[in-house]
């Protein structure tokens, strides 16, 4: 089953280091305009919650980065460490990719609201590859509803979390992977709890699976990197 296709471009930014600050960053969305996308496909009716989400995507000659912006009825973050967490079931961004034209890996991130997740990658239906804290400690982050655990809070909440991923940590799948600017990659945005007080599962990019998967390369849209 083929969806319509998604596309969108990452804008080219620079800074003057090669990893700056989480702040230049989150200063560095505003300035440079980058726009909003929604993450607003509903693909399994029996899940019918949807929280208002959006995103934006933009890269360096080194870096990616994502700003993911949700307003939504309660929030749950009880995961407060990376490596071997389960983001997934607490309200949670991702952003899968796959970034070779050689290699058919996809890597997906996963993050909770408080900035806390999983870097795994491999290729559709081969073992998948779940990425240490040496390499989830260079993937900085920064969410406005810090960074400790609290459980599970209610009524109308709103946060925005901002990521930079070192283009190098890419290069685990394909070692020849050096350069995004000029490429189109496949690529797919998510918003998911399912262990939230209510349960949900959005995409960018529409999804024509009979149950909720994200682990679908199949739908990936494509993303342009000026």
């Amino acid at each position: 089953m083929k969806l319509f296709l998604m596309t969108l471009i990452a804008a080219k930014v620079a800074f003057s280091t090669p990893e700056p600050a989480i702040d230049e960053v989150i200063a560095k969305f505003d300035q440079a305009g980058i726009a909003w996308n929604a993450i607003d496909q509903v693909n399994w009716p029996e899940y019918p919650y949807k929280p208002e989400v959006e995103f934006r995507i933009m890269h360096s000659n080194t870096e990616i980065y994502l700003q993911y912006h949700v307003k939504e009825n309660g929030a749950r973050a009880t995961y407060d460490y990376d490596y071997r967490s389960k983001p997934y079931t607490d309200d949670c961004v991702e952003f899968f990719m796959i970034p070779s034209d050689r290699d058919n890996s996809y890597f997906n991130l996963e993050m909770n609201c408080i900035g806390h997740g999983t870097f795994d990658y491999g290729p559709l239906g081969g073992p998948r590859f779940h990425c240490d804290d040496r390499i989830l400690s260079q993937i900085r982050r920064h969410s406005t509803l810090g960074s400790q655990a609290f459980g599970m809070i209610e009524g109308p909440q709103e946060w925005t979390i901002t990521i930079a991923i070192p283009k190098r940590l890419y290069a685990q799948a394909d070692l020849d992977l050096t350069e995004f600017s000029g490429r189109t990659v496949k690529a797919n945005f998510y918003k998911c709890g399912d262990d939230t007080a209510v349960t949900h599962y959005l995409s960018w990019n529409p999804v024509g699976t009979p149950q909720p998967s994200f682990h679908q390369p199949d739908f990936f849209g494509d993303v342009y990197f000026e």
